[in-house]
């Protein structure tokens, strides 16, 4: 069972105020048994599959999940790495590590100019502070490994840097839930039209045309990764 597709299905009927019963009507069958696939109760066939994709005028591929972008584009050969995450131990290519730094940057510009819509200075502030504080704390960790490298490099004593730096970095998440939420605390600003937030596939990809790509593959890899690895916690194994 696919479970990609009862949850990309129902978000783009969502996405385009369509009710259960409309859809199925359009599509030529019953609302139960929509709201099966909508549910993953039941695993349609491939006519239906075409008949769905035509429908919401999407690829068949992104309806299954095995793309994030609707139109089933796909990044190039060149980007595209073939690690799947279990090869800790191998050296990345040169590849991978420019397709993680290309989504990640891109992703990041997105993130900005999403937080520039919402007109809030509190909440441009508290995300820069956010990525600002994490990028620092991971060069630190790692401009540590060497004991011979240099602290005068740095103001902050080493033993409480990275400490004080989740404090603020955990501060300014708080501010920025805080801010997303209407709320104004401590003489900071807040949100006040959540309409200015409001996404879709479709305007993911019309206002943000340039870093929207980068954004669904970055969500795409983060999700698979978080999957994998709550697999293989879980105290059943599966």
């Amino acid at each position: 069972m696919n479970s990609d597709f009862a949850r990309i299905i129902t978000l783009q009927r969502k996405e385009r105020h369509i009710s259960q019963k409309q859809a199925a009507t359009d599509l030529g069958i019953s609302q139960a048994l929509l709201s099966h696939y909508e549910k993953g109760i039941r695993e349609c066939g491939l006519n239906f599959l075409v008949k769905i994709a035509d429908y919401y005028n999407v690829s068949c591929d992104y309806l299954l999940g095995r793309t994030p972008d609707p139109e089933g584009k796909t990044i190039t050969v060149e980007d595209i790495p073939d690690d799947d995450g279990n090869n800790s131990l191998e050296m990345p290519s040169p590849e991978i590590i420019n397709f993680n730094r290309r989504i990640i940057n891109n992703s990041i510009s997105l993130l900005f100019s999403f937080a520039q819509k919402a007109n809030s200075v509190t909440l441009i502030k508290e995300v820069s502070s956010y990525l600002m504080l994490s990028v620092y704390k991971l060069f630190r960790i790692i401009y540590n490994a060497n004991p011979h490298n240099d602290q005068k490099l740095f103001r902050i004593p080493k033993v409480i840097a990275n400490d004080s730096a989740n404090a603020i970095v955990s501060m300014s998440e708080a501010n920025i839930k805080a801010s997303s939420s209407g709320m104004p605390l401590d003489g900071n600003d807040c949100i006040d039209n959540f309409d200015t937030l409001y996404v879709t596939m479709t305007t993911l990809q019309k206002d943000y045309a340039q870093y929207s790509s980068s954004l669904l593959n970055l969500i795409k890899r983060s999700e698979d990764s978080i999957a994998r690895t709550r697999a293989k916690y879980r105290p059943d194994g599966k």
